[in-house]
């Protein structure tokens, strides 16, 4: 395959790109077709590699309304209405949505997913269906899951039980939800067995962290200093902290000390944390956002997912990483014009970090040809315009691609 005439990682020249067995081969002006390759021409738009979800849970997508609808829009009322809803749960159940969410993202340029999975089940009822559906779309859409307590480790029955069973089954990253146990130094105790439990099966972490408007809610600091004295560093994730909007500065300043030392990611959720957040406030009503801006300019990394499609936390969503960064892009005040043409990261090569596929994901010559083909020249554009991914290629072949709506205006 030869994608001809495209600006790769929204740079000013134009090149042609060409894919041999699966793998970028040559990325340069100018080049020859070769005998029956296949011909894309890219007509100046921009070439980038897959869109990263960073966050979203697959196991609850497309419940909203069951068994009712969240009317108070607080994260406390949608974890009281999934508990209900999961009730129902059955394998068949969790793969049919699952799968309709992951076909439309695949539609929207995503590659790589990393979805949380309710474990505060008995049964591991999600976690065995979404383990059954990473192996079946494995060559279509990359799939890490993360062991995700809900309810709370030590507040849940057996819940450090179920977490290292989940483990054991196969599930790719151990999370936590510190901020949602009965008290504060249960809290900090589950940040210490999850980190713990992580270490001993060699796996990723990714922690609900502090997602609360309450200054007084700190298990970030626990988090980052267990990644820092253990040494696991980047390979843990601390996503939402959505508490740290609600820090004083002078706090903060003593926590970006060790946060650079962890060398932690973060995941921001923009839409759905400017949806749950503010809800206990009358006015000033906080954005219930973290950091992204200062996060950015102190060189730590950040991406961004989408969170919740049309479940108990967010009636809305539709797989599309454009929204969440044109959310995330206004909510942290990223507005200059570099800033935009730059935010394509928080779903690209930030999501790749945080998942810990950079050494795999990227236009380069030798890496596996995944990439996308938005319909802008550059992504100032793209996310304005909120443009058609063109194509969807994966290992050199074409995995989805959409036709640009036509619109007559018949004003004279």
């Amino acid at each position: 395959m030869l994608i001809k005439n495209v600006h790769v990682d929204n740079h000013q020249e134009m090149v042609d790109v060409r894919i041999v067995n699966g793998k970028f081969k040559e990325i340069a002006p100018n080049l020859a077709e070769a005998t029956n390759e296949q011909v894309i021409d890219g007509q100046g738009n921009l070439l980038l590699p897959p869109f990263v979800d960073s966050h979203v849970h697959l196991d609850a997508t497309l419940t909203a309304g069951q068994p009712e609808w969240n009317e108070s829009g607080t994260l406390f009322d949608g974890i009281r209405i999934w508990s209900e809803r999961k009730q129902d749960l059955t394998k068949e159940d969790v793969k049919t949505r699952a799968k309709k969410t992951l076909l439309n993202m695949v539609g929207h340029g995503i590659q790589h997913v990393r979805s949380h999975v309710d474990v505060t089940d008995p049964h591991l009822i999600a976690a065995q269906a979404l383990l059954e559906l990473r192996e079946e779309l494995k060559d279509q859409i990359d799939l890490q899951l993360v062991a995700f307590p809900q309810e709370g480790i030590l507040s849940y029955p057996h819940g450090r039980e179920l977490m290292e069973q989940a483990v054991k089954e196969g599930l790719d990253v151990v999370g936590g939800i510190p901020h949602f146990e009965f008290t504060t130094e249960y809290g900090w105790q589950s940040v210490h067995f999850l980190m713990a439990l992580a270490d001993k099966y060699d796996r990723l972490v990714d922690v609900h962290c502090d997602e609360i408007d309450d200054p007084a809610s700190r298990n970030l600091e626990v988090l980052a200093t267990e990644a820092y004295e253990r040494g696991m560093k980047d390979r843990v994730t601390a996503s939402h902290t959505t508490a740290m909007g609600s820090y004083n500065d002078a706090y903060t300043y003593k926590l970006f000390r060790l946060l650079k030392m962890s060398d932690i990611n973060f995941v921001s959720n923009p839409l759905v944390n400017v949806h749950l957040g503010g809800r206990f406030d009358t006015y000033p009503k906080r954005r219930g956002v973290t950091r992204i801006k200062e996060l950015t300019e102190a060189g730590i990394n950040v991406s961004f997912g989408e969170d919740d499609i049309q479940d108990p936390w967010n009636p809305l969503g539709d797989g599309n990483m454009l929204d969440a960064v044109t959310m995330g892009v206004y909510i942290a005040h990223l507005m200059g014009y570099h800033q935009l043409q730059e935010a394509f990261n928080y779903v690209t090569y930030n999501g790749a970090k945080t998942l810990h596929i950079s050494d795999r994901y990227g236009i380069e010559a030798g890496k596996p040809a995944n990439c996308i083909l938005l319909n802008a020249h550059d992504f100032y554009n793209a996310l304005n315009k909120h443009v058609e991914v063109l194509y969807n290629i994966r290992h050199g072949k074409v995995l989805a691609e959409t036709k640009p709506a036509e619109t007559k205006i018949n004003i004279k």
